[in-house]
């Protein structure tokens, strides 16, 4: 099955929402899913012309063009030429390599498109799935942040990982 990126749209975020309230999906997210469909609404109306976001929807080529999550480069700074990288896959979608593909496909937007220096991303160390997806496409550890994030009723440490312009361009060709 093809996976494609495609441009978030406001009817896009009922979708989002469904995410955003999932304590399965925001734990890693080190956030709590409590975020209002309005509140939404008005984070999506204020940011929908900054220049410093891209926000996709992971979208399956089938016959509904299923959404399967969002992707998203933030924090794009223009002089240092650096964005951070998050993703949700759809619990109901995950393990099947959408992931993957998505972030592959992210990151020759963020190389290729808008000629970004380095792509970055904050992650729990205990989210084995995603530091393994992260590292099958090229990402490497910078540092471990100890106790970075209160989420689940505890503080947990994070991985920062990023990847190198040069580096996905030497291995995607």
């Amino acid at each position: 099955m093809t996976v494609r990126l495609r441009a978030l749209e406001r009817d896009d975020l009922p979708f989002v929402h469904l995410l955003s309230n999932d304590s399965s999906v925001m734990t890693y997210w080190f956030d709590e899913p409590f975020e209002s469909l309005a509140e939404l609404t008005d984070i999506y109306d204020r940011h929908i012309h900054d220049n410093r976001e891209r926000r996709f929807v992971i979208e399956l080529d089938d016959e509904n063009r299923t959404s399967a999550g969002i992707v998203e480069l933030v924090e794009i700074e223009p002089v240092h030429l650096t964005a951070e990288f998050q993703i949700i896959v759809a619990p109901w979608h995950q393990g099947r390599g959408h992931a993957s593909t998505a972030t592959d496909l992210a990151l020759r937007y963020a190389f290729a498109t808008l000629n970004l220096h380095k792509v970055y991303l904050i992650v729990d160390i205990e989210n084995a799935g995603a530091i393994h997806v992260y590292e099958k496409n090229g990402f490497v550890v910078e540092g471990t942040l100890r106790e970075e994030f209160f989420a689940a009723g505890r503080y947990r440490d994070a991985l920062r990982m990023a990847i190198l312009q040069r580096d996905y361009l030497n291995t995607s060709s």
